[in-house]
């Protein structure tokens, strides 16, 4: 009897440091990489923003109070003594065949070559990518970029989707431009890159940090190193100076799976920037579908639909969507945005509007200058992110994005977000849309668009613009 006793512990015990070694070699980053010293005590919280944007030629917007994209990436790049660490979702910058076509398509020659010199100048350039081949990463690790490969299908069934760059543990940018040609040329892009900010700066480079540690696995690791935690939420936001202005931010992070302790989601960041939202909720986004699509079958998604409802008919809150024409644009979308304007029909004080930004057609019948913007800007707060509003952007790809909540008026970063906004729905590429019609996309009606299968955002293909174009 004590002999099986005996075994019936050891048994046990065996079975406990089984499960201890697994959540072990199951963890990522075990002991954490070096932060340069930097922590919450030192760090500095006295910071500079600037709005960066890509207008292409042929589109008669003017730059307000913004610095062209090219401009202030290269002045990121300038400032690095140390480091450079670069997500994004394509790598394309190499382009000779469109030189004569778009001009501008040089500059992403020129910004592959600024990253290359940097090595010269002792500076350590490391990226993450979910590309499996790319002859830029392999050109720039010829030229000593150390270059980290993630198994996205493994990992989430998804792709990664994220577009930041972290410089010295200093200073950020995050928007919605790729390294490709496209966004410093033909893509109408925006983002916000911020100077001397290493408290903020250093939450963002957690979220590298955990890409950078998934090299060559396929699962998801059931424990987070400490390293990896999130040092700000909507819950405890950093609080700052945004050039002189009282400012709250943080960062947020997608899937689930890869937000460890205290990282806010994506999706809650936006909900909880709605929520806020007194007055009114500008949306800028390439698309807004909000439906799920596993594979085998396709469900409503309604997390964002639905809060944006909640806001318009019970809290009154002013909704304007402004959507990218194009002609991958699902005809579904238009339904969608239908909806969203019928609610407040015969209501007073509803207001929700919606419009398609529809670039002039080229020669061959495709549109220039796709509105490729994924931000949200309301009263007081504004999100930036890397998505589309599609269900399936939020569930399976990797993404992050910037909330910034501002209660000043004047020059505050919120309101400048807020002019822009404006300038594009006033401008003479937003097109109203009209009850029961479809706008023409493109060379294509979006009625003859995608099969469900294959709207935005599915698993099965990578959703980009810059296969149309």
């Amino acid at each position: 009897m004590k002999s099986q006793q005996k075994c019936i512990v050891i048994f046990a015990l065996v079975c406990c440091f089984g499960v201890l070694v697994a959540l072990i070699f199951s963890a990522v980053d075990v002991l954490g990489e070096d932060e340069d010293g930097i922590t919450e005590e030192n760090c500095s919280k006295d910071c500079q923003v600037v709005l960066v944007e890509n207008i292409p030629e042929d589109i008669s917007i003017s730059y307000e109070g913004t610095m062209p994209l090219a401009m202030g990436l290269h002045n990121l790049l300038n400032l690095a003594k140390k480091s450079v660490e670069i997500v994004s979702p394509e790598w394309d910058l190499n382009t000779t065949e469109h030189e004569s076509r778009f001009p501008r398509a040089k500059q992403g020659q020129q910004l592959l070559q600024h990253l290359m010199d940097l090595k010269t100048g002792g500076v350590h350039l490391k990226v993450a990518s979910g590309l499996t081949r790319s002859e830029e990463l392999g050109l720039l690790s010829h030229w000593g970029a150390e270059v980290h490969y993630l198994n996205m299908t493994a990992l989430t069934k998804g792709q990664l989707h994220s577009s930041f760059w972290v410089v010295d543990r200093k200073h950020m940018y995050i928007g919605s431009a790729a390294m490709d040609w496209r966004s410093l040329s033909t893509l109408k892009e925006l983002g916000v890159i911020i100077y001397e900010c290493s408290c903020l700066v250093l939450d963002l480079h957690r979220i590298f940090n955990l890409y950078w540690q998934l090299q060559y696995r396929d699962f998801v690791p059931s424990i987070w190193s400490k390293r990896l935690y999130a040092i700000y939420s909507k819950e405890k936001p950093l609080e700052l100076l945004l050039n002189g202005s009282s400012t709250k931010a943080y960062v947020s992070s997608s899937p689930d799976l890869f937000c460890p302790k205290d990282r806010t989601r994506d999706i809650d960041a936006i909900f909880h920037v709605i929520q806020e939202a007194e007055k009114f909720i500008y949306i800028s986004m390439m698309d807004y579908l909000p439906l799920l699509n596993n594979g085998a079958q396709t469900r409503y998604w309604s997390q964002i639909d639905g809060m944006l409802r909640e806001a318009m008919i019970l809290r009154r809150v002013k909704v304007r969507l402004l959507i990218s024409c194009w002609e991958q644009m699902h005809p579904l979308a238009f339904n969608f945005l239908w909806s969203l304007k019928s609610l407040c029909m015969e209501m007073t004080n509803c207001s929700a509007e919606a419009r398609v930004f529809s670039p002039r057609l080229r020669d061959d019948g495709n549109p220039q200058g796709i509105n490729h913007h994924r931000y949200m800007v309301t009263d007081s707060s504004v999100y930036i992110g890397n998505f589309d509003w599609v269900g399936n952007e939020f569930v399976y790809n990797a993404g992050a994005g910037l909330v910034l909540s501002q209660r000043e008026s004047g020059p505050a970063a919120v309101e400048r977000v807020r002019a822009l906004f404006d300038r594009d729905w006033h401008s003479t590429y937003s097109k109203t849309l009209q009850p029961n019609t479809v706008p023409m996309c493109g060379a294509n009606a979006a009625s003859n668009g995608p099969l469900l299968k294959d709207f935005p955002g599915s698993t099965e293909h990578e959703h980009s613009p810059n296969t149309s174009l």
